[in-house]
């Protein structure tokens, strides 16, 4: 692990737009700060839309574009893709190798990914929750197992080895969703750009942008700060 320079990130998401939701304004305000941010997003996001008449190839390629311009708005360094069907991500040896592939040559600090063990998010009754979806499940499971134990183990995986991808341990380990999230990130400062990136995935709102804001509004508090929130992880061993 680097011992000087810039702080290193990695985010692990299942598709294009994952990390704008879940962590665009702690991106912003901490490349800011001096950090760098990788993406690592797991499936093609050809499921994500509802005009059946946009050639699969097509999608694939508008939802990467969109995804590179909405890091590039944070500050975010490079994205990665994965590219398993949207919709069907397993968890297999193939999926961890590769997610452990990307922790030991990126060595981030710390890793981003979905917190996994939620089916029903949100508040119970009068229609106030919703469904994760089990392409979230999958990739932060694979990946919390990624950071922990595989990444730091060197019998698993030598082959990796071979290409001088040795262990590495991440200190953190940051988790979006969670249903008791025990940090945040006060991204007020920074709030106009993660509206920026999430307006990136045009193909995701045909009606526009402008209800994304709506979305953000639930994580301010009365004094009229907006926060990101997670499940923070330290590794001291």
């Amino acid at each position: 692990m680097q011992e000087t320079g810039p702080k290193r990130a990695l985010i692990v998401t299942a598709h294009p737009d994952d990390s704008e939701f879940s962590c665009a304004g702690t991106v912003a305000q901490w490349s800011r700060e001096g950090w760098e941010f990788h993406y690592l997003i797991c499936t093609d996001g050809s499921k994500g839309t509802e005009d059946m008449s946009i050639p699969r190839e097509e999608l694939v390629a508008t939802r990467r574009r969109e995804q590179r311009e909405a890091a590039s708005v944070l500050g975010g360094k490079e994205v990665f893709f994965l590219n398993y069907e949207d919709g069907t991500l397993t968890y297999t040896p193939d999926l961890l190798k590769n997610i452990v592939t990307h922790i030991r040559r990126i060595q981030p600090d710390a890793v981003f990914t979905h917190w996994p063990d939620q089916i029903l998010r949100g508040p119970r009754g009068d229609n106030g929750g919703f469904v994760n979806h089990p392409d979230h499940r999958c990739a932060g499971t694979v990946t919390i197992d990624a950071v922990y134990p595989v990444a730091r183990n060197r019998p698993s995986f030598p082959e990796l080895l071979d290409e001088g991808l040795d262990q590495f341990k991440v200190k953190e380990l940051y988790l979006f969703g969670a249903s008791d999230p025990n940090f945040e990130v006060d991204i007020t400062e920074v709030e106009e750009l993660k509206f920026q990136a999430l307006a990136s995935h045009r193909s995701q709102f045909p009606e526009g942008p402008e209800r994304l804001r709506g979305f953000t509004e639930r994580s301010r508090d009365e004094n009229g700060h907006l926060f990101e929130k997670f499940l923070r992880i330290e590794f001291r061993f």
